[in-house]
């Protein structure tokens, strides 16, 4: 079993930390997405630095690159005859990793996103009636208070608590549970400068905030939201 969870997860980092947002960007604009806005090199500062359409092209590809690497866990569980429980700690190990690669991602310098869209992914393929009912939740998040980092702050751990709800209950295995509750710390953990311009009333709203930075370190967040 050992076996199976750490190599899904290495494939699941190896994936994750393909880098769509810095790829997108660099092709559409011919910048380094990271030098801009939050720094982050998710869909968010990509619709800021390089429009919606980019944007867009950017939250499918990384929900996909959350997908791929579940399944190829659940593969890997079937493959070494895990049980389906068992399995499950394979595909969640995958999961994780991707969701940590997008974060420090091995090629391009341990400088990322913050992996809103990748957990989304891993997690839609372990429950997918679970994340498709949350997300008019999301929606009408977003629709109200027009900054994106709410949404991406509040909805993981929403999604934690429905896995661990389920997972409780016999429904889904412990393992989407304990996969959910690493990634929700990790979102919330990689947001912390968005709230603390949350509570300061200086987070900007969807599409403003897409300035160079004045300093594109990889610890600094001088503006913009989530990525």
């Amino acid at each position: 079993m050992w076996w199976a969870i750490l190599v899904s997860g290495v494939i699941g980092y190896a994936i994750g930390s393909l880098q769509f947002g810095l790829i997108v960007g660099r092709l559409t604009r011919g910048v380094d997405i990271r030098d801009y806005g939050s720094g982050a090199t998710g869909a968010t500062n990509v619709i800021r630095t390089s429009g919606a359409k980019a944007g867009v092209l950017v939250i499918v590809l990384d929900i996909a690159k959350g997908i791929v690497p579940v399944a190829i866990g659940m593969g890997i569980g079937d493959a070494a005859g895990l049980n389906h429980d068992d399995g499950a700690w394979a595909a969640a190990a995958a999961g994780f990793g991707a969701v940590v690669g997008h974060v420090w991602p091995l090629w391009f310098g341990f400088r990322g996103g913050k992996a809103v869209a990748t957990g989304f992914g891993a997690a839609l393929l372990m429950n997918p009636l679970a994340c498709l009912a949350l997300i008019p939740v999301a929606a009408i998040v977003v629709g109200a208070v027009r900054i994106m980092s709410v949404m991406s702050i509040a909805m993981p751990p929403v999604l934690a608590a429905t896995f661990i709800v389920l997972a409780v209950l016999g429904v889904s295995p412990p393992a989407w549970a304990a996969y959910a509750v690493a990634t929700s710390a990790l979102i919330v953990f990689k947001h912390r400068a968005n709230i603390q311009r949350l509570i300061a009333g200086t987070e900007p709203k969807i599409g403003k905030g897409g300035e160079k930075r004045p300093d594109p370190g990889p610890d600094r967040e001088p503006a913009g939201t989530q990525g």
